[in-house]
């Protein structure tokens, strides 16, 4: 296979893998229980998480695709198993978050979440630093919907 078409194909399969949490995640949208909700004033506009998801996971993917480009060096299968981990946890939290409408379970994975992701980035930027520096928006928008998470629970302890 010519070298240019693996590397595509590659980049896209890197990019599927980053963008199964999202598809995993939209069988649980938000709802009538999350509309009821008590909102905290900074709750951005239920427009703004698609894209804002879209870029993050598209970063993800090509972030996973220049660390699959290094394998077999050293650290390299740390690297792919923490950033595995982080993907399965953002997949976990909306089943958690709308499905079981459990905001207490969901703080509490978002938080072992930005911990793997955080993991992701050192271990992808010793590998790549461009790679780790892809992953920082990503733990910025995490930190920020756990804040979100834990106001939503605090604000609905009922919920």
């Amino acid at each position: 296979m010519p070298t240019r078409l693996r590397t595509a194909i590659e980049l896209l399969i890197c990019l599927v893998i980053c963008f199964l949490p999202a598809a995993i995640g939209g069988r649980f949208a938000p709802g009538a229980w999350y509309a009821s909700l008590a909102k905290p004033a900074l709750n951005p506009p239920g427009w703004v998480f698609g894209p804002v998801w879209t870029i993050l996971y598209a970063l993800m993917g090509i972030a996973l695709f220049l660390i699959w480009q290094r394998r077999g060096a050293p650290g390299w299968g740390l690297a792919v198993t923490v950033f595995a981990v982080q993907l399965v946890l953002n997949a976990a939290w909306s089943w958690l978050f709308f499905g079981l409408q459990r905001p207490d379970l969901a703080f509490v994975e978002i938080c072992a979440m930005w911990v793997f992701i955080a993991l992701s980035i050192v271990a992808f930027w010793r590998l790549r630093p461009l790679a780790g520096g892809l992953l920082l928006p990503y733990a910025a928008w995490v930190a920020f919907a756990a804040w979100l998470n834990y106001q939503l629970w605090r604000l609905n302890p009922t919920a």
